[in-house]
């Protein structure tokens, strides 16, 4: 992984704040943090934001600015899969919002 998303993966560790219900682990070319044993975000190269969400709020999501359906090889995933770009997180207060997001999901889901 290339320097901005070694960045962003220090981030969001940082503002997980070490919880004992995530588990970090390197998959597909992303810093995965998982909880449950699912994806909740990744960092991605290029300081790239992967979120999992479900699929309607992805849908709304997918409008603001810097956000777009996660692309993976030459697959574009479904709408619960987003892409965050590097400038929709450039302070904390943006990326908490993007990990509370994906939080919601996964207490939802689980």
């Amino acid at each position: 992984m290339d320097a901005a998303g070694e960045e962003l993966a220090d981030r969001v560790r940082a503002l997980l704040g070490g919880s004992d219900d995530v588990e970090e682990r390197r998959m597909f070319g992303t810093r995965a943090f998982l909880v449950d044993g699912h994806i909740l975000v990744g960092a991605r190269p290029g300081g790239t934001l992967l979120v999992r969400v479900d699929e309607e709020s992805g849908a709304a999501l997918s409008t603001r600015a810097g956000v777009a359906r996660a692309v993976m090889g030459a697959r574009t995933m479904g709408t619960g899969w987003l892409d965050v770009s590097s400038g929709a997180l450039a302070d904390d207060g943006e990326l908490m919002f993007w990990l509370d997001v994906a939080r919601e999901n996964s207490e939802a889901s689980g």
